[in-house]
């Protein structure tokens, strides 16, 4: 079994809309809605838990749970104040029997059902994965002030994205470990990492992005344009 974890409760302070960006209208239909279905509609994914917060969780079930069809749907629950606390919080509602747990970002709306099949995939295979693209720049790791310390291989540079899928001791032993000794990360993948646990990068798509600020609505109405071409 496949539970797919999808968090919903950042505040999205960059889009300076005044409301959560996932509610955002993109084609018509609010952000997280486009996000959900992708998980919806992939056959593997048998589970879909939402983590969204305690202001909006009255508001995502009127508008967005009982106004479109997520039979996959079986939990929506509240999150932290941090992102890692909100993850943590949809890996404990997976089913007892959930054998791989994916954890994606509400506002990715255009993740695709390869990318969501590859991150299982290596999941089962490695333990951990997650998804993202080779960097088509020239990375360079500088100081606080600026100067530069070291320019990157750019063969070995990856802009991660999510999903990223784990078996699920693996993520839970990450999770708890976390916890325990205080540690913090920006990203599930960091916290596995941390544990000395190898993760798999598997290839996305450029399309995947995320949606953040004002200019990043408008790129999705293009891409949408050339995906239903």
């Amino acid at each position: 079994m496949n539970t797919a974890v999808i968090l919903a409760a950042g505040k999205g302070s960059r889009m300076k809309a005044g409301i959560n960006k996932q509610f955002l209208i993109l084609n018509n239909e609010p952000v997280i809605v486009h996000t959900i279905r992708a998980f919806e509609q992939c056959s593997d994914i048998d589970e879909i838990i939402i983590v969204t917060s305690p202001e909006e969780d009255e508001y995502f079930r009127a508008n967005i749970l009982n106004k479109y069809h997520f039979p996959k749907v079986k939990s929506l629950i509240i999150g932290g104040v941090e992102r890692q606390q909100s993850a943590h919080n949809g890996i404990k509602a997976a089913a007892i029997d959930s054998e791989i747990i994916l954890i994606h970002d509400g506002a990715r709306p255009f993740v695709s059902q390869k990318t969501i099949e590859s991150c299982i995939c290596g999941a089962k295979l490695y333990g951990a994965a997650s998804a993202g693209m080779p960097t088509k720049d020239t990375i360079k790791l500088a100081d606080l002030q600026g100067i530069v310390i070291h320019t990157l291989p750019r063969e070995q540079v990856w802009l991660t994205q999510t999903p990223q899928a784990f078996k699920k001791d693996i993520i839970q032993k990450a999770h708890e470990v976390a916890i325990e000794k205080g540690m913090a990360a920006t990203d599930d993948a960091m916290l596995v990492e941390l544990t000395g646990h190898k993760v798999l990068m598997v290839e996305g798509s450029y399309e995947n992005i995320k949606i953040t600020t004002p200019e990043d609505l408008f790129i999705g109405e293009q891409i949408i344009k050339v995906i239903n071409k």
